[in-house]
């Protein structure tokens, strides 16, 4: 059984982007990207919303890039070899191999993709998290917060929920970028 893991790069006010849209502050170096992948081996299939996936699909054919950095030459191969799943309502089709649509979230669809997975599952794009949140089937949650605030933008956690958490793991990068790792305490 796999664990549903919400992780993303965020400012220290907690946003993903900021209100232009912009997150080209999160652009991880080379450090917090081996780390990335140390951490993205261990999942089974992604999870994402129409957004996210658009821009992750660079992944797809980024190793055909001749001067990619090592680490994003290894991130490549890792998101080939996982199992996507998109959740859209206005996607015409995915374009990438490994790859699934789905037009709605299901919260026990996916609580039942976790109980069957050997490996973990992710969620990437805080609309998507939020239904998660909501419904209540989130195992642990992970940030990368970057010493940077942006003032406003779209949020990685959602508004109207309340978890208890405890501390798993942190790690602080040269570049002032700390990663943390909770667990949701149930019950």
């Amino acid at each position: 059984m796999g664990s549903l893991i919400v992780t993303g790069l965020t400012s220290l006010d907690g946003y993903i982007t900021d209100d232009e849209g912009d997150f080209s502050w999160a652009t991880p170096d080379a450090a917090v990207h081996t780390f990335v992948n140390g951490l993205e081996r261990r999942i089974g299939t992604q999870l994402m919303g129409r957004r996210m996936y658009e821009v992750m699909r660079f992944w797809e054919t980024a190793d055909e890039l001749p001067d990619l950095p090592e680490p994003e030459r290894e991130y490549a191969a890792i998101w080939k070899d996982t199992d996507k799943v998109v959740y859209s309502g206005s996607l015409a089709e995915v374009t990438t191999e490994r790859t699934r649509l789905e037009r709605r979230f299901d919260a026990d669809e996916v609580r039942r993709l976790v109980a069957e997975s050997a490996d973990d599952v992710s969620i990437a794009g805080p609309h998507l998290a939020a239904h998660a949140f909501h419904a209540g089937i989130v195992d642990e949650v992970g940030m990368f917060v970057h010493p940077v605030i942006v003032g406003g933008g779209t949020a990685l956690l959602p508004d109207g929920v309340r978890l208890e958490l405890q501390l798993l793991d942190e790690h602080r990068f040269d570049s002032g970028v700390v990663y943390l790792r909770y667990a949701v305490l149930r019950g």
